[in-house]
């Protein structure tokens, strides 16, 4: 992880693969299939995500072979107890306030496994999406602010991804709220 505990690119992947891997065992072949398909849909093709080596997860024991010897015999795979609280921590893991394809990724994936956690877990991750919006949305205000007087186009932009922004916060507020 990063220093304000945010996921690297690395460990997005890894909570792909251990998240889809929660939900049963999987052919090594389908889970690599898997996290590309799922990644690449979010932030397009790059290698810098998609390099990671689905073979580190098994030799750091977060999976285990449940039939077949090994990764290159598409073995059928299953997360350990190691790879659940490993899973815990890159699904609780900060996400950073400005927009990326990579934030985009992490805030997805966060979605898409978030039903692993417990309701306060859960309550909790979307408290820490509701501020990151927030941090972003008082940002790009101060921009326009700062701009408010210059010609051009820059004010109808930002009040373009200002809105969505604030469409953005206040579903995640009603998100939360309908998590008990």
């Amino acid at each position: 992880m990063y220093a304000d505990n945010t996921l690297t690119p690395k460990e997005a992947v890894r909570l792909c693969a251990l998240g889809t891997l929660a939900s049963g065992p999987v052919r090594y072949s389908a889970l690599a299939n898997a996290i590309r398909h799922f990644v690449s849909h979010i932030t397009g093709p790059s290698l810098e995500v998609m390099g990671t080596s689905l073979e580190l997860l098994k030799y750091e024991g977060l999976v285990t072979a449940v039939d077949g010897i090994g990764m290159e015999d598409d073995a059928v795979l299953k997360i350990t107890e190691s790879g659940e609280a490993e899973l815990r921590t890159l699904l609780t893991a900060n996400v950073r306030a400005q927009a990326s394809e990579m934030n985009k990724l992490i805030v997805a994936l966060k979605f898409r496994f978030l039903h692993l956690l417990d309701e306060t877990g859960q309550r909790n991750q979307a408290d820490i999406l509701i501020e990151g919006q927030e941090i972003e949305l008082a940002r790009l205000d101060q921009l326009r602010q700062h701009h408010a007087e210059d010609g051009g186009h820059l004010l109808e932009w930002l009040d373009h991804d200002i809105q969505e922004l604030e469409s953005r916060l206040a579903w995640l507020r009603d998100f939360r709220d309908r998590l008990g």
